[in-house]
Parts: C-alpha cells; sequence; structure tokens
C-alpha cells in the first residue's frame, strides 16, 4: 500500500522561509553622457550655478611677402567674443524606507541614481532638436533611415569646418533599418559587415562612433520631428554639472526609517547647432 504521508516544501509551507535571491532591476540604458565622453562636461563650483561657455570668433591671417614699410608692425587682429550660459537645474528622487521589515537602502539606492542618470540623458536627448535639421526625402512620416542620410550628415557637418571627432545617435527603429543595409548588398562579405551582423555594433560609419538610444523620439525631443538619428561633434553641446550625482541615506525619526535621495545638479545646451544634425522624417 502506497504511503501517503511523504513530507516536502509541497506540504509543509509552514516549515518554508523565503529566501531573497539577486535583486533584478528594471531594465535601463546606462548613461551615455555623465562620463564626458560624448558630450563634454563642465565641472561647476560650489557657490555657483551657471557654467558660462566662451565661444570665439575666427580671424583671417594675413600673408606677409614682402615689408609694406619699414619698421610698421603687422595689424592686430581681435576675435568677436560671445558666451553662452548654462544654468543648473536639479534633478532628483526621493523615497522614505520605513524600518519594518528591514529593507536594504541601497537597493532603493541604485534605482534612485539609475533615474536621476535617466533624467540627464533626456534632457541632454531634448536639446538635439536645436541641432541642424536635415529632413528625409519622401512622404513625411513613412521614411527610413539609409546610409546615404548618415552621409549627407557627415558632409553638411564637414563643410561647416568641423574636422574633430563625430559621435551619432540612433533611435531604436532607425538601427532596424540602419542594419538592414549594412546587411545588403553593398557591404557583402567585408569584415565592416560581418562585425555588425555578429555583434549589433557597427562602430564607425563614415568616421562617426555610432551609438543607439531609446531616449532619441518624439516624447524626449519635443514636436513631431520623428528624430531618427543625431550626428555631433563634442563641440556642437556642452553639460554642466556640480558635483556629480549623489547618493544619500539619512535617518528620517518621525518616519521611524530612513530618507533615500538620489540628485544631480545638471543643465546642458547647444553650444553650436553648425556642428551637429538631426536627422528627423518631420510629420
Amino acid at each position: 500500500m502506497a504511503n501517503s504521508a511523504y513530507a516536502s516544501g509541497i506540504n509543509l509551507d509552514a516549515l518554508m522561509v523565503n529566501t531573497k535571491a539577486a535583486t533584478v532591476y528594471t531594465a535601463q540604458e546606462n548613461s551615455l553622457y555623465l562620463s564626458g565622453g560624448i558630450i563634454p562636461m563642465i565641472q561647476v563650483n560650489p557657490g555657483s550655478m551657471v557654467a558660462q561657455v566662451p565661444v570665439m570668433g575666427s580671424v583671417s591671417a594675413t600673408i606677409l611677402s614682402a615689408e609694406a614699410a619699414p619698421g610698421v608692425d603687422l595689424d592686430a587682429v581681435l576675435p568677436t567674443d560671445t558666451f553662452d550660459p548654462i544654468t543648473l537645474d536639479l534633478h532628483a528622487a526621493r523615497t522614505v524606507l520605513r524600518d519594518l521589515g528591514g529593507v536594504d537602502p541601497q537597493d532603493m539606492g541604485r534605482i534612485l541614481g539609475n533615474a536621476v542618470a535617466a533624467s540627464v540623458d533626456k534632457t541632454i536627448t531634448g536639446k538635439f532638436a536645436t541641432l541642424t535639421a536635415q529632413e528625409l526625402a519622401g512622404v513625411p512620416g513613412t521614411n527610413t533611415l539609409s546610409l546615404e542620410d548618415l552621409y549627407t550628415a557627415v558632409a553638411t557637418i564637414r563643410g561647416n569646418g568641423e574636422t574633430g571627432e563625430l559621435f551619432g545617435i540612433i533611435s531604436t527603429d532607425a538601427y532596424a533599418s540602419l542594419m538592414g543595409a549594412i546587411g545588403g548588398a553593398a557591404f557583402a562579405g567585408g569584415e565592416f559587415q560581418n562585425s555588425a551582423m555578429r555583434n549589433g555594433f557597427f562602430g564607425r560609419i563614415a568616421g562617426v562612433q555610432c551609438f543607439v538610444s531609446s531616449y532619441v523620439n518624439n516624447t524626449n525631443i519635443a514636436g513631431t520631428l520623428n528624430p531618427k538619428m543625431a550626428i555631433l561633434s563634442a563641440d556642437a553641446m556642452r553639460g554642466a554639472i556640480q558635483s556629480g550625482v549623489n547618493l544619500e541615506v539619512e535617518r528620517r525619526a518621525a518616519a521611524v526609517g530612513w530618507d533615500v535621495v538620489a540628485s544631480a545638479a545638471f543643465g546642458a545646451g547647444v553650444i553650436d547647432a553648425s556642428r551637429g544634425v538631426l536627422i528627423q522624417d518631420a510629420s
């Protein structure tokens, strides 16, 4: 006769105690910009909340093939000078953890820190709207990004005199169409195509370091521009930050718990719109 009294976790739930596994956090982009590699970051000293970015005009050099008159100095030139101010805003997120249950404040701190980093990236992305606009050809709202569109944008920036490193931030839908173009016959058999198709990272195209961002959309870039890709040099924009992203955990007796606050004093602005292009499919 079968014994039905075997004991296990199936029928002895009172003896089963929950064990916390490693925490899984909501998927979120790592910040593309806080490191300063794409958008240079200015450190703003305490006691100030505005960064001043000098913008100097160009001058023409004089060619001397003979002395016009003995003892005559070379004519002095004075470049025009202006400046763009960047005002800091406070990006912050806060929660209160009561003592009941003993929730680890570091878990919440990471969530809030990610929220601040996302807010910074969205702020920078929103500034792309004032870069030089490039419309996709065809019926508005129905076009996809092609390699030719990228080449045209690079030509525009280079034509404006920018010779430095260029960075490209691609929307997720444009990434799909661009990968389709790279997978076509034009790149067949080349190492560039092989690497892009294997890893999804296509590195440089026409000298542009390319990155994918889910923030390049109409939500973060105001209006109905249907942005596809922003291409810019390091001098197109500046970010300003005061002491980085801060995370504070402080006892809050009135709540019988802990205050957890993440914050960053941050601002951003376009300094020279001619050094960047926003490829869009405005509808």
